[in-house]
């Protein structure tokens, strides 16, 4: 069981996360014109490229909802005014459009990755293999970890698969600190506030991120794949399916390639 004091929530720390990547955020996300576009926070950055440079090219503006793909799901579920959802875990796609929330079964737009991330000057070796965290925490030098919440954010999913697979999930449990998604995830890691961190490769790239410490990918054999799918939602407008399209695109897709994620070979 979690520690519950390293459990973090409340909109405190999405304010933290706010201001952490205000340096590479968009404007789109406050603009009061345009569909909602729900997105899972490992493609803020990749999303941000791809919807500014939609908008210089149609003249529509987009607004970016970002969060857990679970948390998102659910909001959805509840009515919440979202026109296009790009999930980090195709499951929670494929569960709303069972309930009869989407059209059609959506695309997958992207294979996710995961790292292992240390800021400078930490306790933790930085390896694919997690052997620099098995050190630190056996001896004893390891007092926080971050991972998103694998109850609801598909990253911490993978991150605990990881954990276990290492064979060091029991012992690390009590270190954790968990964000409500891998943004949060990072933050703790990139700031120190942790000794490291298991996030999204496209977060480790991010400005304010990437400068901050040092990374290594974790095999995909570790852990479920990340297969990222989004879904048109029901009532989405035109400017949205636009979009949409525009997202299953080549501009797109070489954005989000740069950005860190894997090209889906299937959709």
């Amino acid at each position: 069981m979690y520690h519950r004091r390293h459990i973090i929530r409340g909109l405190l720390q999405t304010t933290a996360v706010a201001s952490l990547w205000s340096a590479g955020g968009t404007s789109l996300a406050s603009q009061d014109a345009g569909p909602i576009v729900a997105a899972a926070a490992s493609m803020r950055f990749a999303l941000s490229e791809a919807a500014e440079l939609f908008t210089r090219q149609s003249g529509h503006r987009l607004r970016l909802n970002f969060g857990s793909s679970g948390n998102l799901s659910r909001q959805i579920r509840q009515g919440a005014p979202f026109q296009l959802f790009l999930s980090a875990d195709e499951n929670y796609v494929q569960a709303i459009v069972g309930e009869g929330h989407t059209l059609g079964t959506g695309t997958l737009y992207a294979l996710g990755q995961l790292v292992v991330f240390a800021p400078k000057g930490s306790v933790v070796g930085i390896d694919g293999e997690l052997s620099g965290v098995r050190s630190a925490l056996e001896s004893g030098d390891l007092k926080r970890f971050a991972i998103a919440n694998p109850e609801h954010a598909p990253y911490g999913r993978a991150a605990r698969e990881a954990l276990r697979h290492a064979g060091i999930w029991d012992a690390i449990q009590q270190k954790l600190v968990l964000g409500e998604n891998v943004s949060q995830a990072a933050q703790f890691a990139a700031t120190g506030s942790t000794e490291g961190g298991l996030i999204a490769h496209s977060l480790a790239l991010a400005p304010g991120v990437r400068d901050k410490g040092a990374f290594s990918i974790v095999s995909q054999d570790w852990y479920q794949p990340l297969r990222q799918r989004m879904v048109l939602l029901k009532g989405a407008d035109d400017v949205a399916r636009g979009f949409y399209d525009f997202l299953r695109g080549e501009q797109a897709a070489e954005i989000v390639s740069r950005h860190g994620f894997d090209r889906p070979k299937e959709s």
